[in-house]
């Protein structure tokens, strides 16, 4: 920036001072600030401008070490895993999709569910009447006596 000290700013105000006037000086400092105040904000812009061609700049060169450096992690990976191609060459994504719709589109399956149920007879399997276990019965309530009823008795 400008290395002005407080004797120039000093020795511009008295010149402006005598120059101007002192009737006109606010109007003329407020003018001067104005345009001060917009060739900071170009310098702003610009300082902006620069700095994101640059961040772009950099950006781009970041972009292209990372993109190097998968295409070395993924072949590095497939050399490990699958050195021989063998596990590539077996899986066919394609294959694999149209399989999987197969079975979706398919349906349910064509036999019926009570035939793989059955015994060797052909007939689906009754519970007999002796390997059913009974209801668990309730057990029953005492009869209810009167409180004089014992005494009596006794």
């Amino acid at each position: 920036m400008l290395d002005i000290g407080w004797q120039e700013l000093f020795l511009i105000g008295v010149v402006a001072l005598i120059v101007v006037g002192p009737k006109d000086l606010p109007r003329v400092l407020r003018t001067v600030s104005h345009f001060v105040r917009k060739a900071r904000g170009l310098a702003r812009e610009f300082q902006n401008g620069v700095a994101d061609m640059v961040r772009e700049a950099d950006l781009d060169d970041i972009k292209r070490k990372v993109e190097g450096s998968s295409r070395t992690i993924e072949s590095t990976f497939k050399e490990t895993v699958d050195p021989t191609g063998s596990l590539t060459s077996d899986f066919d994504p394609a294959e694999f999709n149209r399989q999987i719709k197969e079975r979706v589109e398919g349906g349910p399956p064509t036999r019926p569910m009570a035939a793989e149920a059955a015994p060797e007879g052909g007939k689906p399997s009754e519970a007999s009447p002796a390997t059913e276990k009974p209801p668990a019965a309730k057990p029953k309530a005492k009869p209810k006596t009167p409180r004089g009823a014992k005494r009596a008795a006794g």
